[in-house]
C-alpha cells in the first residue's frame, strides 16, 4: 500500500500512477485532473460506510486527502467503521457541517451474483450489450456497483457503455463472445 508523508506533495496526474488505486479507464478523464470527480471506488466505500459525499464537499479535500480515501480498505465491518468516522471528520473539519448520512442496505443489488437488475439488462440492450448471468458472476464487487451507479440519475450515459466495453461484456444480439 502506498504511504503519504505529510511532507509529500502529489501532482494531480500522480494518480493515474499510484499503485494501489483501483479505477477505471472510463474514469480517466478526471482521474488524471487530480481526481475532480468522486472515483467509483471512493463512491463503493461511501455506500459501504453510510455517507453521502458532494461534490461540493470532495474539490475542498486535498490530493492527498482523495488518495486517502481510494487507497483505505473496507474489507471489514471495522475497516468500514473506521472509514466512516475519517470520512465524517474530513468533511466536518472541510465544510463545518456534519456528513449527510445514507441507508447502508443490507442486500445491494451489486451484491446479488444470482440475478442481474431488469434496468442494468434493458439499459445495456438499448446499447448492443447484451449480459448473460454468467458474465455478471464474473465481475467484480466494484464492477457491479459501477454499472449500476452509472444508471442513477446525474450520470453521463457516455460512460455506462464505455463501462460495459472495459468489462468485456461483447455480447451482442444475445451470442456470446467473450466469458471470463
Amino acid at each position: 500500500m502506498y504511504a503519504i508523508s505529510s511532507n509529500e506533495r502529489l501532482d494531480p496526474s500522480v494518480f493515474a500512477t499510484l499503485e494501489g488505486i483501483e479505477y477505471f479507464l472510463f474514469e480517466e478523464d478526471f482521474v488524471e485532473a487530480g481526481m475532480r470527480c468522486i472515483p467509483m471506488i471512493v463512491r463503493f466505500r461511501m455506500d459501504l460506510a453510510g455517507i453521502k459525499l458532494k461534490l461540493a464537499e470532495w474539490v475542498k479535500f486535498s490530493v492527498e486527502e482523495k488518495v486517502m480515501l481510494a487507497l483505505r480498505g473496507t474489507n471489514t465491518s471495522l475497516e468500514i467503521l473506521e472509514y466512516r468516522k475519517m470520512l465524517e471528520s474530513m468533511i466536518l473539519k472541510h465544510t463545518g457541517k456534519p456528513a449527510t448520512q445514507l441507508e447502508v442496505s443490507l442486500n445491494p443489488a451489486w451484491k446479488d451474483i444470482q440475478q442481474i437488475p431488469a434496468i442494468l439488462v434493458s439499459r445495456a440492450e438499448e446499447f448492443g450489450f447484451y449480459l448473460s448471468i454468467d458474465q455478471w458472476q464474473c465481475l467484480t464487487d466494484l464492477q457491479r456497483f459501477a454499472l449500476l451507479k452509472l444508471l442513477k440519475e446525474g450520470h453521463e450515459n457516455k460512460n455506462f457503455p464505455r463501462a460495459l466495453a472495459e468489462f468485456e461484456i461483447f455480447y451482442t444480439d444475445k451470442l456470446k463472445v467473450n466469458v471470463c
